[in-house]
């Protein structure tokens, strides 16, 4: 029972977020700010319907004074409401351009200043990383990127995507891996406290000066130290339940 009418809340919440959204996108349409903001529409009212235990430990994110490409890993569409407290300023995402047409949220989405990639599209493809690399460049602007490309489900990191670690190289901005803890499994919507979901950021990792020879090397880096940071938060967590 409370799990249907957090469910009726939750959408209620989603139609009133986006509405309001909407509205400042159209009052400052394409603002690289307006992602930040949105994001905190979303996520600090779903915190407080969902009840759950969030712990943020992302100060090095949101105290970075530069461009950068933020990699996060991808379990749910729950991740909106997760993620969308450290969500630094300045920052749009790269998304499916299907989401263009989701009610509300695929609108809104596009109003931010994010971008909507066509994976079917090879050249339309390339180019919205070629002027996603500009932006990196010359806009003072970050880009967020589920760098697995689709939902894990919660059932360990998936392969990495490599567009985001070329969009780095190419731009010679940093990298600022951002992990969640394994929550989709264990998160229980039908209790009063749901349960409990880390977050952190880890230290930049710098690309000034590297190739894309270089780019293998890298992407591993980054996977083997995001994994090692959801183990130990998972395993924290599990200490304390």
């Amino acid at each position: 029972m409370l799990f249907l009418l957090r469910m009726l809340a939750m959408g209620v919440h989603f139609i009133l977020a986006g509405t309001l959204g909407l509205l400042l996108g159209i009052c400052r349409p394409f603002n690289p700010d307006n992602s930040r903001l949105c994001a905190r529409l979303y996520s600090v009212p779903a915190q407080w319907l969902l009840r759950w235990r969030l712990k943020a430990d992302a100060k090095g994110l949101l105290e970075h004074q530069r461009s950068c490409v933020i990699i996060a890993n991808h379990q749910s569409n729950y991740d909106l409401y997760v993620l969308g407290r450290v969500v630094p300023e300045r920052t749009v995402s790269i998304g499916k351009k299907s989401l263009k047409w989701v009610p509300f949220f695929g609108q809104l989405y596009w109003l931010s200043g994010n971008v909507l990639l066509d994976r079917g599209n090879a050249a339309s493809a390339k180019q919205s990383m070629l002027t996603t690399t500009e932006t990196l460049r010359n806009k003072d602007t970050s880009i967020w990127v589920f760098v697995e490309g689709t939902r894990n489900l919660g059932k360990g990191l998936l392969p990495f995507k490599k567009g985001a670690f070329q969009m780095a190289i190419a731009a010679g901005v940093p990298i600022i891996p951002v992990c969640v803890s394994t929550y989709i499994n264990h998160i229980q919507l039908n209790r009063w406290d749901s349960g409990e979901i880390m977050i952190r950021s880890l230290p930049a990792i710098p690309t000034e000066g590297l190739s894309q020879d270089d780019l293998p090397q890298l992407v591993e880096t980054c996977r083997q130290q995001m994994q090692q940071c959801i183990e130990e938060m998972d395993q924290q967590i599990s200490q304390r339940a």
